[in-house]
């Protein structure tokens, strides 16, 4: 039923400057795998292989990235024992039928969704924020895709935050149906801890309807003097419903550098060829840490 994804990646990425001056955020690497490979996978996981990357100024080496590089390859192939880089190359630029578009402005989110109208036309879409990635069984998308063919409306996936920290994501309030799904009857972005309907934040994934560019034309610039998809779900919940739905996994914010930090080590940690060195080095470390 869904057969495109949208991944926003045009924002400037001013948390992470110096290193983003001259690179995409959204290219950082975790480990040796730029984070926007990971949420491609996520869709190609999820069975999505048409998927527009909506990018900006400074953004080309996103493109680069999934494009082919000849020379390169020719160099591996001469140096055999580089054959499985070579291989590992090919997967990346043959993963995902990419397409790409350039949000002109810093006008928010809504506006960068606004850019997909003529891409994903009149069906339903997933949204994967370009700075997160999961980690989960069944892959976050796919949950959210099981969910809309249940309900045929919006879903926005969603997470438990502290409460003191509700003013760093969109909230949403409502009624939850069972374990998992919320019937939602409010949304706030970033609000106040005593304003926040809850403590339920946005958590990066999107199934939405092809109605939400409408309401992306009638919101007016909010928080931070730009066009919030927050404000525009919430006009479009006055005449359609929105699902909220309850993510099972775990997601990895990569928009600050904290949990930057604390993901490269979690990533680390699962890797085979490194994984016991590392944690050995981390104990040690800790160690050394505690004596001080």
């Amino acid at each position: 039923m869904i057969r495109k994804a949208v991944i926003p990646a045009a924002g400037l990425g001013t948390r992470f400057l110096p290193a983003t001056k001259a690179q995409p955020k959204e290219m950082l690497p975790i480990i040796d795998i730029p984070t926007i490979q990971y949420v491609v996978q996520e869709c190609v996981e999820s069975g999505i292989e048409d998927i527009l990357i909506i990018t900006g100024k400074g953004k080309r080496s996103i493109e680069d990235h999934f494009d082919r590089n000849l020379e390169l390859e020719e160099r591996l192939l001469k140096e055999r024992e580089d054959e499985y880089w070579y291989n590992e190359l090919r997967h990346i630029d043959s993963m995902a039928n990419i397409h790409f578009v350039r949000q002109k402005e810093q006008n928010g989110l809504g506006d960068a969704i606004y850019y997909a109208r003529f891409h994903c036309g009149s069906e339903a879409f997933a949204v994967l924020l370009g700075d997160s990635v999961n980690d989960s069984v069944i892959p976050i998308t796919q949950q959210m895709i099981d969910t809309y063919e249940q309900y045929r409306h919006t879903v926005i996936a969603v997470q438990q935050v502290d409460k003191n920290k509700v003013d760093r994501y969109g909230i949403v309030g409502g009624t939850f149906l069972s374990d998992r799904i919320m019937q939602v009857s409010e949304m706030i972005e970033k609000p106040a801890p005593d304003k926040a309907p809850s403590n339920w934040a946005v958590a990066g994934r999107y199934i939405l309807t092809p109605e939400i560019f409408q309401a992306i034309e009638q919101t007016p610039r909010g928080k931070g003097n730009e066009i919030q998809l927050t404000d525009a779900l919430r006009i479009l919940l006055q005449t359609e419903s929105i699902i909220a739905m309850k993510i099972e996994g775990r997601r990895y914010d990569i928009g600050n550098k904290l949990d930057y930090l604390k993901t490269t080590v979690d990533f680390a940690l699962k890797r085979k060829e490194f994984a016991n060195d590392f944690a050995a080095y981390l104990r040690k470390k800790l160690n050394e840490f505690d004596k001080v």
